[in-house]
C-alpha cells in the first residue's frame, strides 16, 4: 500500500468518524477509543513501513558503495594484470591518460567556442537588423526631403506667380 493510498484512507476515516460524531451524538466512548486506536494502529504500521522502506534502502546503498569499491578494485587488478602481458603497457597508458588530460580541457574550450560562435552570430545578426533598418530610415528620410523640396518648389512657384500678377498690376 503507497503513502498516499494510506493517507487517503486514513482521511475517510476521519472523515466517517468526524461526520459520524456531528451526526450521532449518543456515539459512545468505545466506539471514540476503537476509532482512535484503530488510527493509531493504522500509523503505528505506516511508520513501520517508512522505517522498514529507510532500512532496506540504507542497505541498498551500502551495497552499491560495496559494488563500487569491488568495481574499483578489479579494475586496479585488470591494469596490473594487462602491464603483466605488455611490458610498453605503461608508457602506453601514461600517453592515454595525458590524452584524456587533453581531452578533457578540450571539452569546455568546445563548448566555450560554440558559445563564442552563438553570440557571434546573435551579434551578426542583430548588426544586419540595424544595419537593415538604418537603411530603411534613411530611405524613408530622402523620400521625405525629395518631398518636402518638392513641396517648397511648388510654394515658390506659387508665390513667385503672385509676385508676378502683383507687378503687372
Amino acid at each position: 500500500m503507497t503513502s498516499e493510498q494510506s493517507q487517503s484512507q486514513s482521511q475517510q476515516l476521519m472523515v466517517q468518524n468526524s461526520g459520524s460524531l456531528s451526526f450521532s451524538s449518543n456515539l459512545s466512548k468505545e466506539d471514540e477509543e476503537m476509532s482512535r486506536s484503530a488510527l493509531s494502529t493504522f500509523r503505528a504500521k505506516e511508520e513501520e513501513i517508512e522505517r522498514k522502506r529507510m532500512e532496506v534502502r540504507e542497505k541498498v546503498q551500502a551495497q552499491m558503495g560495496r559494488v563500487e569499491e569491488e568495481t574499483k578494485r578489479l579494475a586496479v587488478i585488470r591494469e596490473e594484470l594487462e602491464a603483466l602481458a605488455d611490458p610498453m603497457r605503461k608508457e602506453v597508458q601514461v600517453v592515454r591518460k595525458k590524452i584524456d588530460a587533453v581531452n578533457k580541457e578540450l571539452k569546455p574550450l568546445g563548448h566555450t567556442c560554440q558559445k563564442k560562435e552563438r553570440e557571434y552570430k546573435e551579434a551578426l545578426e542583430a548588426f544586419n537588423d540595424k544595419n537593415k533598418e538604418k537603411v530603411q530610415l534613411i530611405t524613408k528620410l530622402m523620400e521625405l526631403v525629395s518631398e518636402s523640396e518638392k513641396m517648397r518648389l511648388k510654394k515658390l512657384e506659387e508665390l513667385s506667380k503672385n509676385i508676378e500678377t502683383i507687378h503687372l498690376k
